[in-house]
This record gives structure tokens, sequence and C-alpha cells, in this order.
């Protein structure tokens, strides 16, 4: 299981990533808010940067990115190098996310998730290992098509 998660979200994703906080707190994962702490507006794509250099920055760190609809935030954390973000609507995404893409941040759309679901995905999704095989040669060429 992951050791640090980091999370960062647009105004329209704090309450979501204000509970997303408190759960990973009671469950005793170490989680570290990168902002915004108000619902005064901001742009996602800094919060997105954020969060994934943080992920890309400090190994064994996965990272959580909430927007409106997530898919501002996920394609914004996915500009950066070594960032693998995933906007996940179901538990078998979660998983899937990470056991063949190896994904590292978990993306959602605060507009369209239930806080039940965002804390059983996040669950699954730091606690599913990177299958590898035929899926890292896949994951490899992604590398590759980094700029």
């Amino acid at each position: 299981m992951v050791k640090k998660l980091f999370i960062a979200s647009d105004h329209g994703g704090v309450e979501l990533k204000a509970s997303l906080v408190e759960f990973a707190r009671e469950q005793g994962i170490e989680i570290q808010d990168l902002g915004p702490f108000s619902r005064d507006s901001v742009d996602y794509p800094d919060y997105a940067a954020k969060v994934a250099r943080a992920v890309v920055d400090n190994e064994g760190t996965m990272g959580i990115a909430i927007c409106r609809s997530g898919i501002g935030i996920s394609i914004s954390a996915n500009k950066i190098k070594g960032a693998r973000a995933a906007l996940v609507c179901s538990l078998a995404m979660a998983e899937l996310s990470r056991r063949h893409n190896d994904a590292n941040i978990i993306c959602f759309g605060a507009d369209f998730t239930d806080i039940e679901f965002a804390k059983q995905a996040v669950l699954k999704f730091i606690s599913t290992e990177f299958e590898g095989g035929r899926h890292a040669v896949r994951v490899e060429k992604m590398r590759k098509l980094e700029a």
C-alpha cells in the first residue's frame, strides 16, 4: 500500500477533497492537502500540476485530484512527465487503472461523485498493485510518448 497521498482540487472540489482528507486520516493514511482551502475561484491546471509534481517527485506516493467534472484536472495532471492520472467512475476502473496502467493519481468529478464511492475508490486504488507483465510493455510505451 502507498506510504503517502497528495491531494488537490479546484474550488469546485473543495468539499469532496476535505471529506477525503478526513477519511484518509481516519484510515491512518498520511495525506498532504495541497489546496485550495476555500471556494474562491482558482484554475484547475494549477492544482493538477501541484499534485502531479508532488507525486512524481516523491517516489512511492500517489495522488488524488478533483475538479467539478474530473476531466480538466485529469488532462492537466497528465501533462506532467511521469504522472498517470485516471478519471474513475467505478471501483473496477479504480482497480484497473492501477493493475493495468500503473496510474499514480486518481481523479474525481465532484459534481458526479458520491463521497462514499470516492472513499471506496481511493481504498481500491491505493491497495491495488500494478500487474506488470504485458501491461509493463504498454506503460513503457506511454512513458515514451511523454514530451
